[in-house]
């Protein structure tokens, strides 16, 4: 049994009914991380459109942001996530979190996250559902 990498980064997909409700979960999750808070790098991909007034908005700026145009992340979005998640890990994140805005396919892209080159890349945690 092998050790884990610990130069893998945490990631964490976040599900929720809204945008909104995603946000807002991993606004607290960054609260609870004291991670906005410090110079360690969290790095937030979220699907979607933003809502009108979105706790991520008052992020610090060390913090990564990128939003992704809505669509299946594993099948319609695969090559805008991969791009936006390849630019991501270059700046080598502390935490990354992956808002999700349909679950139907979840299961599938966190098998496509836990695959080459991203298994070597990528620790995935339980998912967060808001």
């Amino acid at each position: 049994m092998s050790a884990a990498r610990p130069d893998r980064v945490p990631t964490t997909l976040v599900t929720g009914p809204s945008a909104e409700a995603r946000e807002r979960a991993i606004h607290a999750q960054l609260q609870l991380s004291d991670l906005h808070q410090t110079s360690a790098r969290a790095a937030i991909i979220l699907e979607g459109l933003a809502p009108g007034n979105s706790p991520l908005d008052t992020l610090p700026e060390h913090l990564l942001f990128a939003r992704i145009a809505p669509g299946c992340l594993c099948c319609t979005g695969n090559l805008v996530l991969r791009v936006t998640l390849n630019r991501m890990l270059r700046q080598r994140p502390d935490r990354l979190f992956i808002g999700v805005a349909r679950s139907e396919h979840l299961d599938q892209l966190r098998s496509w996250l836990q695959a080459e080159p991203y298994d070597q890349l990528l620790r995935l945690t339980a998912n967060l559902i808001s």
